[in-house]
């Protein structure tokens, strides 16, 4: 015979129970859902622990008393998993915006040392400047260019994916968006 639980189920309202009931059987919901909510239905319907866990065709009780404590607390949102592990974001939205507008300037030559921007150019000039990030990687820059849509081109320059530069017959230097650029990417 099993000791009496730490923390008990509390009592179930019926609206908790249909929900419970209706992600259980549902083919559609994540499986890590579906198990979580055929563990708390078994504890709910008098299962111990261990017998919840089995049910749900795993095998940790500790597992299931500790989804039981917070179920207790949260209610069904207990069924969705919790975030995962990894490091939290360093750079916020502040220094994601400083790293593009770096990347949005045009670079001087004279004070850069460059053309164009690479990720080492641009890491270089965000580190030297006053209000600028000391401690920024490339894999850093590189992955907020990418979430905000900026591509590598052959010509080994950093550039907004769809939009480009045309120079007409007069002589003038145009900015040409295409607008299903956003379609394109995916």
């Amino acid at each position: 015979m099993s000791r009496r639980p730490k923390n008990p189920l509390r009592q179930l309202s019926t609206e908790e129970y249909r929900w419970l009931t209706l992600i259980s059987r549902s083919t559609s919901e994540p499986a890590g859902h579906v198990v979580r909510a055929k563990q708390l239905l078994a504890v709910a319907d008098g299962a111990s622990y261990t017998e919840a866990a089995r049910v749900s065709g795993r095998k940790s009780n500790d597992a299931v008393a500790q989804l039981v404590a917070r179920f207790n607390r949260e209610g069904l949102k207990a069924v969705e998993p919790k975030k995962g592990s990894g490091a939290p974001l360093t750079y916020q939205a502040a220094e994601r915006e400083r790293i593009l507008r770096e990347a949005r300037r045009v670079p001087n030559p004279e004070i850069d040392g460059t053309a164009n921007w690479s990720l080492m150019t641009l890491r270089r000039a965000l580190r030297a400047a006053t209000d600028g990030l000391p401690h920024v990687s490339t894999y850093t820059i590189r992955a907020v260019l990418k979430e905000a849509g900026f591509g590598w081109l052959q010509t080994r320059t950093w550039c907004e994916t769809g939009i480009s530069k045309r120079r007409r017959k007069s002589g003038k230097l145009d900015k040409v968006v295409d607008i299903d650029a956003e379609a394109k990417k995916s």
